[in-house]
């Protein structure tokens, strides 16, 4: 077991502040690490970077295209969406095609982190739906799943078959049984794997292809997530601007707590990192880095360095110092 190293680091006046440490691989078609930062043996909870492996069941069934999905409805089955119009009006529109209410959501209801949206509540004095929270989209495959299969509506329940499937096709990728599961933010089980294990995963679909049923559904979501970078996340966040960044070459996941994917199709590598102390700005700045050492990013791009290399700027507009990646990943 090797120990976390330091990845994302803080400097002001001149000297170092705080340090971010983590993990991190790059893994290869055959399953093979090519990169590794620290412990690629690491047991994690790949949290919302696991959305595309809970959606896959959906569309490698068939039960997408029996339920005419789109792929803006499959990009939202691996959204962590912001509660923007954008997504909920999407999400309320599937509800309906569904025949389904917002009741029929195992997730709880969330402010939108959206300010607009947030703030538009607030002015009706109204509260919060199912549909706001950030996973209402994976949720609305998850309905998808079960209504196509006349299963019961407690779809988060570890025994139902739909999260039976989901942890048969988390195994199947990683090449390993899983070590265990907790229940998300949104109330689903999410299935404990190695790093090493999601991010061959994550190379499995980065390799994917239409000669079998599932790489063609993998191709799917992933083109899907990044034929609508907009909808994984929202115009002021890192998902939305590194796959904008990427220009087709990649689409990127966070997950809660410090994780993050990336699936390089043209590469054919997928990327797993963990931050170990959770923070989300050194998750961001440590997948930017990455993806600029793999030439997926340019790191000239303004929307890159604003990940990569931010300035630390106070409430007066004072740039207070700066975030950078650590000489191990730079």
């Amino acid at each position: 077991m090797s120990d976390p190293i330091d990845f994302v680091e803080l400097w002001r006046g001149g000297m170092l502040e705080s340090v971010h440490r983590g993990h991190a691989v790059v893994v290869d078609e055959a399953g093979e690490i090519v990169h590794q930062w620290g412990d690629p043996d690491a047991v994690v909870f790949p949290r919302s970077s696991a959305k595309m492996l809970q959606a896959l069941p959906m569309v490698e069934s068939g039960v997408a295209d029996r339920c005419g999905l789109t792929t803006e409805q499959l990009a939202l089955s691996c959204a962590s969406h912001s509660g923007a119009a954008i997504h909920t009006d999407r999400v309320q529109r599937w509800l309906k095609d569904l025949e389904q209410t917002d009741d029929a959501f195992n997730c709880g209801p969330q402010w939108p982190a959206d300010t607009p949206a947030k703030n538009g509540l607030i002015r009706g004095n109204a509260n919060p739906c199912r549909y706001h929270n950030n996973c209402s989209g994976k949720h609305c495959g998850f309905l998808t799943m079960t209504k196509a299969n006349g299963w019961g509506p407690n779809y988060v329940a570890i025994d139902h078959p739909l999260q039976v499937g989901i942890k048969q096709v988390v195994e199947e990728l990683t090449e390993e049984s899983s070590a265990g599961w907790g229940i998300d933010g949104c109330s689903a089980p999410n299935f404990a794997s190695s790093l090493h294990g999601i991010g061959r995963a994550m190379a499995t679909f980065a390799s994917a292809d239409d000669s079998t049923t599932r790489g063609g559904a993998m191709v799917r979501l992933r083109n899907g997530m990044m034929a609508h970078p907009e909808l994984i996340a929202n115009e002021d966040r890192a998902c939305t601007h590194l796959m904008r960044a990427a220009k087709g070459k990649a689409a990127v996941k966070t997950g809660a707590e410090g994780f993050f994917i990336a699936i390089l199709p043209e590469l054919r590598l997928g990327v797993a990192l963990k931050i170990i102390d959770g923070t989300t700005r050194a998750s961001e700045c440590a997948m930017a880095a990455i993806l600029c050492r793999l030439g997926v990013l340019d790191p000239n791009d303004p929307s890159v360095k604003a990940y990569c290399n931010p300035d630390l700027v106070n409430f007066a507009g004072l740039i207070t110092g700066d975030m950078r990646p650590s000489a191990a990943l730079a």
